[in-house]
């Protein structure tokens, strides 16, 4: 599968203008850096893992819909559901 892109991110957002273009290529970014680091890939490369770009999706959607780190009124989580269960096969362990 190809890395995600961000009309990839937009159509998952579902989001059909272009108003938010740079706040959201800037959530994809942040959420690709984070993988990356994670799992300690290149997740730009074409022929990454399905899980690994949905993980991305989700984290990117999460930073994108929620800006701020204190939410009043709702309940917040750390990360989406399931998430990092995604990433489990693909997590680098360094010690």
């Amino acid at each position: 599968m190809s890395a995600v892109t961000l009309e990839t991110l937009k159509a998952h957002l579902n989001v059909t203008i272009d108003d938010d273009d740079a706040l959201i290529a800037d959530k994809l970014a942040a959420a690709k850096a984070w993988v990356a680091a994670y799992t300690a890939s290149d997740i730009d490369a074409d022929g990454t893992p399905a899980p690994i770009n949905e993980a991305i999706l989700q984290l990117s959607a999460q930073l994108y819909e929620n800006r701020e780190a204190t939410l009043v009124g709702v309940t917040a989580q750390c990360l989406p559901f399931g998430f990092l269960d995604l990433l489990t096969n693909y997590r680098a362990f360094a010690f």
